[in-house]
């Protein structure tokens, strides 16, 4: 079987890649085929997480054994899980990490399965747009952050309330305030 997963970027809006794998292939090779077709450098502890429908995360595969699981936690190593160990339908949601500094993100979708069919290496089938850039300076990549979340208008209403608030208008007569430490056993 062949899957076709698209992949995409919310950093860069006409970056597009798809990519023909056999379903046997490993993560691993999964991961080199991404690295080819966005132009990255293989020198990222990059991760694959398999998602819910929702985009939130589930089982992740690492390049290499973090050493950070329990005994209750399944580890999942990319040159030792095939894809289709862990993605099996149509519409199936991954998340690759490509920048685990700034945990910048490619989104992948199963979108064709394609059975009868063998890969024996992977296949780029569309590239469009400029890949986002491998790696940021962490402290670039803060001050845009912050930046982004200041040019916000709505930041200051949700965030802080509203900024018509009137302090003469809190009624200070619902609250219990009272001298002493709070505390204090005596009080219990």
């Amino acid at each position: 079987m062949v899957y076709k997963f698209t992949i995409l970027s919310d950093e860069v809006d006409d970056f597009v890649r798809v990519i023909k794998i056999d379903a046997d292939a490993t993560f691993y090779d999964f991961h080199k085929a991404i690295l080819k077709a966005c132009g990255y450098k293989d020198d990222q502890m990059t991760s694959f997480f398999i998602c819910e429908d929702d985009w939130e995360k589930r089982e992740e595969i690492t390049l290499e054994d973090m050493g950070k699981s329990s005994s209750e936690e399944d580890v999942f190593i990319m040159k030792d899980t095939k894809i289709n160990d862990l993605v099996e339908d149509e519409k199936q949601k991954l998340i690759y990490v490509f920048d685990p500094l700034t945990e910048r993100s490619l989104f992948i979708e199963l979108s064709e399965i394609i059975p009868g069919k063998d890969l024996l290496k992977a296949e780029i089938a569309r590239k469009e747009g400029k890949a986002p850039i491998q790696t940021v300076d962490f402290e670039t990549a803060m001050e845009k952050t912050l930046k982004n979340r200041m040019d916000n208008d709505d930041l200051d209403d949700s965030l802080y309330g509203d900024k018509d608030f009137n302090d003469d208008e809190l009624d200070l007569d619902g609250f219990n305030i009272s001298e002493g430490n709070p505390y204090d056993d005596s009080n219990y």
